[in-house]
């Protein structure tokens, strides 16, 4: 379950909409809350109460997510509010979404950046209604409602309406447009009409004094006739949100539905185009542009909506979660997007001013960092890469500043004092966020600070266990100390030598990776807590749903075996993505997974904190990657197209590996580049083979020692 959705959305936008059944997690869908096994249904078809609006997108494991402002077509009474209809004939395009329910209601959804415009096309009927539900928030599983503090809606005249909500401390404002010709607008208060009322004031909201409440459009309509409602969004306000819907829609004589919807599409196709690819099959080449288009659907970047500092400038949330995205997203963010990479930086820095940490996460919601058991200080990565590719546009001084006082949080304090702290994985976070820090200490003349740093960073050796070569027993988040325990530290020749050299690190990857193993059997449909123990017990590579993982397979770049890198790079690429439902092996975690495989069918893996990328076998015979005003041109030689299993396979295809490279005409004997190479633009050619070479045995990525 990728727990992706098909709604609507925009590069990075504030604003998302799709229908909403209220299943988990996004809403959208069938399946109930579920972290093992086969997920279970909640609902026996696909359906909908309506059409709400802002969505995670992958994540897991929380149980209140947004889905605010219900918008429902009905031909029913008010009394029919909250029941569903199935869903028929999806389309699901970048920046757009229809469908038609049960009622012959067929339903259009496109989004800008801040505002969300719905097309109606009704069967004929005398009372048509469309119902905006301003109560509506959370999902429908055990405790996963989210009921409003405060609220307040307004009729102000024809086709004019606007409301807010405050959930979970966040004031959210919508400024509503309706072409209705000749329909009458009216409040409603738990689902009855207030006839003559314009405005409707709740100064304290409970889950025992709840009534749903919103407003309503209705009157008799035509067959075939449509109806627009357009809605503006903001965190600053009714005016800030009518100010929004004014800058997308326009004022031309052109439906907004087509203006916003034409416009979205434009920046998806500018955004997506950052990467081209040549050859690969159908289904390949389809996997790899959802796992593009994927990647940039999050995080949210709202310009001056900031609800809780007053300064303009970019406001980032939906960082859902910094353990989800530091390894791959936000370095692809980084080479497409470098300007929105920027504002969620700066954003990320004045999170830490105001609030007082970076956060590991951050949701639309009062309380920066509710994941704060995942990892710890994982900003930095983000913000040493950035500083050392120069990125203008950031106090690096003042983020220095943050970027210390934020070691000293939460755990970091007994790191501080002891070197080391359990959950064991802390201590590698923080030592590598030392050693991060250290790096823009020294660039900013800061010797002193710099050492100090750097001494305190090389205590990364304080989580391993020299008996057996892993890290040291402890409890562990999402896996265990073998998912873990290969994690791609600053100092890895060091690491290795920790576990006995070469051949018994290589060993023990082997043995994590299955190499020689029988295959594991899957759990199904709510599985026995003995049986996920027995699988736990294996220690074996769970697959790229698990964040530990991701960065595993490179591990042997650094004890000499970039083959062994392909092989399981190259069978994940195979059999663990497909084009259907169930085409992600996991949690895509706001694209954290599908940048993953981004990088992977480009052959480069970034190093998050290290400027380094990795190099391996691309699975396309030729790509481009658009980094800035840069062009890095990955081409091979050799390359053998190679099918993935939806396509039927029914065993491994032949992998590839690299015989030889260069880079930009040059002999490249190294399995690295610096991310300032990839930056700069330029030509890597690879030679592939089919037989495992001796390139890059000797030469091994860079340590710290």
């Amino acid at each position: 379950m990728g727990n992706t959705h098909p709604g609507a959305t925009s590069p990075f936008g504030m604003v998302s909409a799709c229908p909403y059944s209220g299943a988990y997690p996004t809403g959208y869908g069938r399946y109930a809350k579920n972290t093992e096994g086969v997920p279970e249904e909640m609902f026996d078809r696909l359906q909908a109460s309506g059409f709400t609006h802002f969505q995670q997108s992958g994540t897991g494991a929380i149980r209140k997510y947004y889905n605010y402002v219900r918008v429902t077509p009905m031909v029913q009474p008010l009394d029919a509010l909250g029941e569903s209809w199935e869903l028929h004939d999806e389309v699901a395009e970048a920046g757009y979404y229809a469908a038609t329910l049960d009622t012959g209601v067929r339903s259009e959804i496109t989004v800008g950046a801040k505002v969300a415009v719905h097309r109606y096309t009704f069967p004929e009927h005398r009372s048509a209604r469309v119902v905006i539900d301003l109560s509506c928030g959370g999902l429908g599983i055990d405790l996963g409602r989210t009921v409003p503090l405060r609220a307040q809606a307004e009729s102000m005249g024809y086709g004019q309406a606007q409301g807010t909500v405050v959930m979970e401390g966040v004031p959210l404002s919508v400024y509503i447009e309706a072409d209705t010709p000749g329909w009458r607008q009216m409040l409603w208060y738990d689902r009855r009409l207030i006839d003559g009322g314009t405005r409707l004031d709740f100064d304290s909201i409970r889950h025992t004094t709840l009534r749903p409440f919103g407003m309503l459009f209705m009157g008799s309509i035509r067959a075939g006739q449509t109806v627009e409602i357009r809605m503006g969004f903001s965190l600053r306000g009714h005016e800030q949100a009518k100010r929004n819907l004014e800058r997308e829609c326009g004022r031309d004589s052109e439906p907004a539905f087509n203006v916003v919807r034409t416009r979205t599409r434009a920046r998806w196709r500018e955004h997506v185009g950052k990467v081209q690819v040549e050859g690969g099959t159908t289904a390949r080449r389809t996997v790899f542009g959802t796992a593009l288009y994927h990647s940039l659907i999050k995080p949210c970047v709202a310009d001056d909506e900031s609800p809780f500092w007053p300064n303009s400038g970019p406001y980032a949330f939906d960082v859902c979660t910094m353990w989800d995205i530091y390894k791959t997203q936000l370095p692809l963010l980084a080479a497409i997007a470098p300007e929105r990479h920027t504002d969620i930086l700066e954003s990320l820095i004045r999170v830490c001013e105001e609030e007082g940490n970076f956060p590991i996460g951050y949701r639309m919601a009062r309380g920066a960092d509710r994941f704060f058991r995942q990892a710890s200080a994982l900003a930095h990565t983000a913000l040493a890469d950035a500083h050392a590719l120069g990125r203008a546009g950031i106090d690096w001084s003042w983020a220095l500043v943050h970027m210390v006082d934020d070691l000293r949080r939460m755990y970091g304090e007994d790191f501080f004092e002891h070197g080391v702290v359990h959950p064991i994985t802390h201590t590698l976070d923080l030592a590598y966020a030392h050693h991060c820090t250290a790096r823009v200490a020294r660039s900013l003349n800061d010797g002193r600070l710099a050492d100090d740093l750097e001494r305190r960073g090389r205590q990364w050796v304080n989580a391993f266990d020299p008996a057996t070569g892993l890290l040291r027993d402890s409890e562990f988040y999402e896996g265990g100390k073998w998912n873990y325990s290969f994690r791609l530290v600053h100092d890895m020749a060091a690491r290795i030598a920790l576990a006995g050299g070469d051949d018994a690190f290589i060993g023990m990857l082997d043995r994590f990776f299955g190499y020689g193993a029988d295959p594991v059997k899957q759990p199904g449909q709510c599985p026995q807590p003995a049986e996920m123990a027995a699988g736990y017990a294996l220690h074996r590579f769970e697959g790229l749903n698990n964040e530990p993982d991701m960065e595993a397979p490179w591990s042997y770049h650094w004890a000499g075996r970039p083959d062994k890198t392909a092989e399981v790079v190259q069978a994940a690429l195979t059999w663990q993505f497909g084009t259907g439902p169930g085409g992600l092996p996991g949690n895509d975690d706001s694209g954290g997974l599908s940048s993953w495989y981004v990088w992977a069918s480009l052959g480069l893996f970034p190093v998050a904190g290290q400027n380094l990328f990795l190099i391996n076998a691309p699975a396309f015979g030729r790509s481009v990657l658009q980094a800035g005003d840069s062009e890095f041109v990955i081409e091979t030689s050799g390359h053998r197209e190679t099918p993935i299993g939806v396509d039927g396979l029914d065993r491994d295809p032949p992998v590839q590996y690299v015989q030889s490279a260069t880079l930009n005409g040059e002999a490249l004997h190294t399995t690295h580049l610096s991310a300032a190479d990839v930056h700069r633009g330029g030509r890597l050619h690879l030679k592939l083979g089919p037989e495992p070479s001796t390139w890059g045995h000797q030469l091994r990525p860079p340590s710290l020692s």
